[in-house]
């Protein structure tokens, strides 16, 4: 009875082996490799929630654009005219829009031209996550056709 009870004992401590360093380096690089593919994951689907956000801003800002010109027969001059009445403008049934409309999901401030190129009334563009013309991916131009 005795030699079957010292079997089922753990072995002496001095037998044991914890983790080497090579595989704690290895659990440590592939936890890291982990957490990089998570917040890039993470940090893209921000950028694609601002873009959808200034495709949608920008057909909304559109309409406000052409409500304004309903009410009061033209364009306006720039888009601070939907946020407070020009002096010039008859029938303003305003405002038609609060001041941070007039900025982009990055802060940036949306471009406006009337009249618009090629025949249009008037141009609406958002420039994109860099702020600059041009550019691809997040940072391309958001425009209203």
């Amino acid at each position: 009875m005795r030699n079957l009870r010292s079997r089922t004992r753990s072995p002496s401590p001095a037998l044991q082996r914890g983790m080497s360093l090579i595989e704690i380096i290895i659990v440590i690089v592939l936890i890291g490799a982990v957490l990089t593919f998570v917040g890039s994951r993470v940090l893209g689907g921000a950028d694609r929630a601002k873009a959808n956000l200034a495709k949608s801003q920008v057909q909304t800002l559109a309409g406000k654009i052409e409500s304004y010109q309903m009410d009061t027969g033209n364009l306006p001059g720039s888009l601070d005219a939907l946020v407070a009445q020009p002096a010039d403008s008859g029938g303003w049934l305003g405002p038609y829009a609060k001041p941070a409309e007039l900025k982009d999901p990055w802060g940036n401030e949306v471009q406006y031209r009337a009249p618009g190129a090629d025949g249009r009334d008037f141009d609406l563009v958002i420039l994109g996550k860099d702020g600059q013309s041009g550019g691809d991916s997040y940072d391309a131009d958001i425009a209203y056709e």
